[in-house]
């Protein structure tokens, strides 16, 4: 560690990253900081927002591995039998699990319709009805909120668990993340203080218990930077296989692209972009998990909610790495 690299870094997030509310740094598989910022501390757990996706696609893989999920090419309406396709409707019959993963459904709507969603009483079901349209399937379409849920509900239906109860048992239990329980909120105000909260432990879910797939996962930094680990060691954590390698692997390597910011994106997973491997899990207000497979590196930053924040992702490699990693050049 080179200790005026790090007195630079912490200047740094105080002034450009000031709304962090913590970050750990893992060094091969040695934690080498770990620090809190806006008096949170490590008993603290934040709204981790679009990370969450990432979450859900390592619980895709063990679904698949445990033998709930054959293939990412099954039909998505394979999952939902009772589902009506309305007439006309042809391109819902031919998206799949795979193109969920790598952004490239079609939906049918031009502007989210947040306040619909929200108010909805099984986001699944919502969700659902927007999927397909005349959108071209394969095309790269980022959907930050309204999309992944119909993930939790591919998940819920194969397992015939909550997507809460399958990780807990299957991920975070085995891993020593705590997420209390599952949130249904009863208000506007109620979500609201939930996105602020540094002290609300839990998984958002709809009335009808569907938990969201998108966004609603509180963790702690230390949590996030589990989840990073497991992944830079191949699915295995403390010598048992939690998720398999090759789903890691999979799930991690380029799928899609977002051609308009020219980000290689994988199974809910940012790919790195440059000479050197890796991938992130990434969610609004900068919270991130970042994994560096070369430098055998993983840096989680939890971070309290605020609009246009500075990239993340910069910051780490032009400060974090370089004050960590004594091989850096």
């Amino acid at each position: 560690m080179n200790q005026e690299k790090i007195t630079e870094l912490e200047k740094v997030i105080n002034k450009d990253h000031s709304n962090i509310g913590g970050m750990v740094v893992l060094k091969n598989g040695e934690t080498l900081y770990e620090k809190y910022f806006n008096g949170c501390t490590a008993d603290c757990r934040i709204h981790v927002y679009s990370v969450t996706k990432s979450i859900l696609s390592v619980l895709v893989g063990i679904a698949m591995d445990q033998g709930y999920i054959k293939s990412v090419s099954q039909k998505v309406l394979d999952f939902f039998p009772d589902y009506t396709v309305k007439k006309g409707e042809k391109t819902i019959q031919n998206i799949t699990l795979e193109h969920l993963l790598t952004m490239t459904a079609p939906y049918k709507y031009k502007f989210a319709p947040y306040i619909k969603y929200f108010t909805s009483d099984n986001f699944v079901k919502f969700t659902l009805n927007l999927l397909g349209g005349r959108g071209q399937i394969g095309d790269f379409c980022y959907t930050p909120l309204i999309g992944p849920d119909i993930l939790s509900g591919i998940l819920s239906n194969s397992t015939g668990r909550s997507v809460f109860d399958f990780a807990s048992e299957n991920l975070f239990s085995p891993l020593g993340i705590a997420v209390a329980r599952s949130l249904t909120f009863q208000s506007k105000e109620e979500q609201m203080a939930f996105n602020t909260s540094t002290n609300i432990s839990g998984w958002a879910s709809d009335p009808a218990g569907n938990n969201t797939g998108g966004w609603g996962l509180s963790l702690s930094p230390v949590d996030m930077a589990k989840i990073g680990q497991l992944y830079l060691n191949g699915g295995v954590w403390n010598g048992k296989q939690i998720v398999s390698k090759s789903w890691t692997e999979e799930s991690t390597k380029e799928h899609s692209r977002w051609e308009k910011c020219s980000l290689p994106y994988g199974y809910l997973w940012w790919i790195s972009g440059d000479t050197e491997q890796g991938f992130s899990a990434m969610g609004d207000g900068g919270n991130v998990i970042y994994v560096n497979t070369h430098r055998e590196m993983v840096v989680s930053i939890a971070s309290l909610f605020t609009k246009n924040v500075k990239d993340r992702i910069a910051f780490i490699k032009d400060y974090v790495e370089p004050a960590f990693d004594k091989n850096f050049s």
